[in-house]
Parts: structure tokens; sequence; C-alpha cells
């Protein structure tokens, strides 16, 4: 009879337990006391020329100091035996005790229970978008997709992080803990289902080998990457990245053009939700819009008095942009809508032109 054979996926999540729960120490207290068991029953087997029942009941009475008699008068060898014995099963009874209460007093079941829960919500999850790294880029970048409404799976190694925002947002992250450069990391975050990444780790180098590993598991996933090193931007782009930002160096330019176009930058801040006056940009696909305003003009659909918003550009089905399009403008399948305006319009907006799905 074949021995019965587990997935790979499934064995990479039990090591991943093993690993973060610590349960090496756990599993080690039940070996020791399996040990100091069959021990006991040899020992009288040998000593005492127990049968084997006999040998087992002595090893109970003796292990949980119940106080029973003896079966049979001990011989001095026997009596010596138990004595030793009786020590070695409170120091082994007082060391598994306390790994039983760290795992039950100190949160570890509770948080192999969360991680459980945890696991079974990313395994739902599809058209989702995976953030690597939870620095101060990665944590911004996952407080913007939440704020907009996306699903959002976390990759990160450093638990303390994540321990931490959880603590001050009172939000359960998803998040899977590893090295997001591992092939097994990405596809327990559901790389294969996603429809962005976002790598926004430390390390440059480590940045292309997610963007070359997530760019293998999903060729049609969306890829945005952090870089430092301007020489870091063309190899992180041949590895197979959408775009690349690189957060100094729009943070330079940004201060200098507070100087030069101040009023601009204000109003960028506006739409980039940094001022006190936030507005929002939304996108809508032409296939997204209700029935009844598809095939009409962009002077037809009358969006600036009907929400308050405003058509700011027009995406062609070609790839091309249309900045501030004409009125007389007829959208058809395949165009997207750049729309401006403040939280309140674009929610009307989206009322009143947004398909349900």
């Amino acid at each position: 009879m074949p021995l019965p054979t587990f997935p790979p996926a499934a064995l990479r999540y039990l090591r991943d337990i093993w690993h973060r729960f610590n349960l090496s120490r756990f599993v080690g207290a039940l070996s020791l006391t399996a040990i100091s068991f069959a021990a006991g029953v040899v020992g009288f087997m040998w000593l005492e020329k127990f049968t084997f029942v006999d040998a087992f009941y002595m090893t109970m009475i003796t292990v949980s100091t119940v106080g029973f008699g003896e079966l049979h008068p001990l011989s001095p060898a026997g009596r010596l035996f138990v004595s030793f014995y009786i020590f070695f099963n409170l120091l082994m009874l007082a060391y598994l005790l306390s790994v039983l209460t760290t795992y039950i007093f100190d949160g570890g079941l509770r948080s192999m229970f969360a991680m459980l829960r945890n696991d079974q919500e990313i395994r739902r999850y599809s058209d989702h978008v995976i953030v690597c790294g939870f620095g101060r880029n990665g944590r911004k970048a996952y407080h913007e997709l939440r704020a907009s409404g996306a699903h959002v799976v976390v990759v990160e190694q450093n638990e303390v992080l994540l321990k931490e925002a959880t603590e001050t947002t009172g939000e359960a992250i998803p998040v899977v803990y590893g090295d997001a450069t591992l092939d097994e990391t990405l596809r327990a975050a559901g790389v294969d289902r996603a429809r962005a990444l976002i790598t926004a780790l430390p390390k440059d180098a480590d940045n292309v080998f997610v963007t070359l590993t997530a760019r293998e598991l999903a060729p049609g996933i969306t890829i945005v990457a952090r870089a430092s090193l301007k020489s870091s931007e063309t190899k992180l782009l041949r590895a197979g990245a959408d775009s690349v930002v690189m957060p100094d160096e729009i943070g330079g330019s940004h201060m200098a053009n507070l100087i030069t176009r101040p009023e601009v930058i204000r109003f960028l801040d506006m739409i980039s939700g940094l001022g006190p006056n936030k507005l929002r940009l939304e996108e809508l696909r032409y296939d997204e819009l209700r029935p009844e305003w598809r095939g009409l003009s962009i002077r037809d659909l009358n969006i600036r008095s009907r929400t308050g918003a405003t058509v700011i550009g027009l995406k062609h089905q070609r790839g091309e942009f249309t900045v501030s399009p004409s009125a007389d403008i007829i959208p058809g399948p395949g165009d997207i809508f750049l729309f401006l305006g403040t939280e309140a319009q674009i929610m009307t907006l989206l009322d009143q032109f947004q398909q349900l799905s």
C-alpha cells in the first residue's frame, strides 16, 4: 500500500506554521514526555520483572503522583530507580507546563488560530493587490488602496511592523509572513489571482527579484516597483515592472516645486489627499457605464451639472490620452473616463453612472 503524499503547498504551509510558532519546542516537550513514559515501562519490566500491564500501571501512578500503593514490593534497585524517575518527571513536568503556558497564556494558540483564519481569508481573495514590504512606502500604499475599497494582502518578514499597525488602527491586516523574493511566499499571497503587485522593499536588488518572480508566476499582473537609485530603474523595467517609483527623487522635485510653483503643488496635494480640502481622482471604464448612458457624448452625459465632478481626461482604446476632452466627443468601448471632484461628488457620480455589478 503506497504511503499518502501531501501537496507541496500543504507541506510549505505546515513548515511555515512550524517555524512561525516555534513548534519544535512544543514537540520537544511532548517527545520528552513520551520518552520518560517509555523509560518507566521498560525500567519496571527490566528491574522488577513486571508484566507490561503492571509496568504500565506503575508508570502511570508514578508519573501522575496520585499516591496509590505498589503492586509488588520493590527491590532496592527498583526503589532507587523510582526515586530518580520521580525527580526526573518533576523536572520534565515543569518544562512541559512552561511550554503549554507559553502557548495558552502568551497568545501562541490565539496567534495560530488567527493565522489560520487569515490564510483562509487570503485564499478567498481574487483581483486583489499584493504589497511587498510594510515600511513607510508600503504602509502608505496599503492605506490608500484600502481607502479606495481594494482588497490588499501584505507580504512582510517583520511581524513587529504589522503588530504595531494593527494595534494603531485596530484593523486586521491580511498578511503573509515570509521572504517576498521566494516563489512560495508570493503563491501564498495569491499572486496568480491578484491584479497588481507593489514591491516597496528597502533594497533595490530585492525589488528586482520580487518583480522577476511575480512576472514569471503571473505574466498578466501589473507590477509597480520602488527604487532608490536611478540605475535600478532600468533593471526593474527589464525585470518586468510596469512602473517604477523613486520616492527620494519625487520628494526632491516636490520641495523644489513648492518654491517655483507653490499653488500648483498645493492643488496636487489636494488631489493626493495631503491638503486640507481633499479632492479625489477617479476612473470609470466605458464598459462600466449603465446601459442608458452609453453612446452619448460628454455634453449629453452632462456630468458636471448632474454630479459636480469634472471630466479631466479620456483614455482611448488605442492608448492615447485626451486632456480636457471636447464636449462633442462620444466615448466608445474600451475608453476610460478620468474624473476630478470631491469625495461626495465622486460618490454621486458612481451612484448615477456606474453599472451595478
